[in-house]
C-alpha cells in the first residue's frame, strides 16, 4: 500500500510520467537537461604530496590530496594525478568535524540497487553512443519498478576497460526479476546495447535509504548534478557476512560524516547469481568531482581502507561518471 501513495505521489508531481513513454529517447534526455551544474571547490592545505592509484590487492584506495583543483592521466594501470594551486573554494572536509553534533536516527526504506558495466567497441561513434544511452534511459519509461536511474560515459580507464555505466533504483527484487525478463528492456539489449559492446557486468544489491519521497526516487535539486561512483569488491570466503558486512557499515557511516561532499550512499551483498566476480557493490552520489577527490583523500577514508577493507580484499573495480543536470522539479 506505501508503494502505491509513493508512485501516486510521484506522478501527482509528475504528469508528464505516463506520456514520457510516447516520445524519442533522444527528445526525452535533451528535454531534462535544464539545471546549471553546481560545483563543490576544494580548500587550500599545506605540501599536498604526488598521490595515484594502483589496481593492486595491497594498494587498492584511490588517495588524493585535499587541495586545489586535479588533472587526472592514466598510463599502465596507474592512475596519477597533478595538482594546481590557486583554484580552490572553502569547504568543509573532516568527517570528525561535520559529524560532531551526532546523526539523528531515521526511517529507512529497502530499496534494490542495480548496476551494469558495459565495454563499448573502440570504434564506437558518438550518434551510436546517444543511441545506445537514450534507450538505456528510456527502460524507466516502459516498466514498473524502477524508481531512480543514472547513466553515463565512465570518466577514466580501469583495469577492466568498462567504458560506460548504467544504475538503476528498484523498489523490490521481484521487480528486479521482472526487469530482466522485460521484453521492451531486452530488445533494447538486443537492438541498441549489444551491437556497439561487446562484454558487460551485472551487480545487485539490497539497501536501504531514508524512508523520504526524494531519497527514494533520488529526485530533487541535491540529484540534479554531479559525480556516481561506483566500487565493486571481492573479499576473501571467510569474510562474507562477517568482516565485509562491518568493513562497509563502517564506510558507510563515514560518508553519512560528509553531507557537503556527498548526497546519497548505498552498499549491499551481491545478490547476482550469474555474476559473482564480485560480492559487493557500493553507489555514492557526490556533489562534484572535486568533492569526490576530497572525501577519497580524506584520513578517515584512508583509515578505515587500509584497517578494514585491505585485509579482506582480493579484487576490486571502481569507476565513477558524471552526472547532467535535468532540471529542478521532481521528473
Amino acid at each position: 500500500m506505501f508503494d502505491d501513495l509513493l508512485r501516486w505521489r510521484y506522478q501527482k508531481t509528475n504528469p508528464h510520467a505516463h506520456a514520457r513513454h510516447s516520445e524519442s529517447p533522444r527528445r526525452i534526455r535533451k528535454a531534462e537537461k535544464r539545471a546549471p551544474t553546481m560545483l563543490i571547490h576544494a580548500p587550500h592545505a599545506s605540501t599536498p604530496s604526488p598521490t595515484y592509484l594502483i589496481h593492486h590487492p595491497r594498494r587498492l584506495n584511490p588517495v588524493f590530496p585535499r587541495s586545489a583543483s586535479l588533472n587526472v592521466s592514466v598510463a599502465n594501470g596507474i592512475m596519477k594525478t597533478r595538482w594546481r594551486r590557486g583554484m580552490c573554494r572553502p569547504v568543509i572536509v573532516s568527517a570528525a568535524e561535520e559529524g560532531s553534533s551526532g546523526f539523528k536516527s531515521e526511517r529507512k526504506r529497502e530499496v534494490v540497487e542495480h548496476i551494469c558495466l558495459l565495454k563499448a567497441k573502440e570504434n564506437l561513434s558518438e550518434e551510436e553512443e546517444k543511441d545506445m544511452l537514450d534507450y538505456l534511459y528510456t527502460t524507466q519509461y516502459q516498466m514498473r519498478g524502477i524508481v531512480a536511474i543514472s547513466l553515463g560515459r565512465i570518466s577514466e580507464e580501469n583495469i577492466e576497460n568498462y567504458t560506460h555505466a548504467l544504475y538503476m533504483r528498484f523498489q523490490r527484487k521481484e521487480d528486479l526479476a521482472k526487469f530482466y525478463e522485460n521484453v521492451f528492456y531486452l530488445g533494447v539489449l538486443k537492438e541498441h546495447v549489444m551491437p556497439y559492446c561487446h562484454g558487460l557486468i551485472n551487480v545487485d544489491f539490497e539497501a536501504e535509504v531514508e524512508d523520504d519521497i526524494l531519497s527514494i526516487f533520488r529526485k530533487g535539486e541535491e540529484f540534479n548534478y554531479g559525480l556516481e561512483f561506483v566500487l565493486l569488491i571481492s573479499v576473501v570466503s571467510d569474510a562474507v557476512g562477517g568482516a565485509a558486512e562491518h568493513a562497509l557499515a563502517s564506510l558507510a557511516r563515514l560518508t553519512i560524516g560528509f553531507p557537503s561532499l556527498i548526497v546519497q550512499s548505498t552498499q549491499g551483498l551481491n545478490l547476482n547469481l550469474s555474476s559473482k566476480e564480485y560480492t559487493h557493490g557500493m553507489v555514492i552520489r557526490f556533489r562534484s568531482f572535486e568533492a569526490f577527490g576530497i572525501f577519497m583523500g580524506s584520513s578517515e577514508y584512508k583509515d578505515i581502507w587500509s584497517s578494514k577493507f585491505q585485509p579482506i580484499t582480493q579484487k576490486i573495480l571502481s569507476v565513477h561518471f558524471s552526472i547532467d543536470p535535468v532540471g529542478t522539479e521532481i521528473m
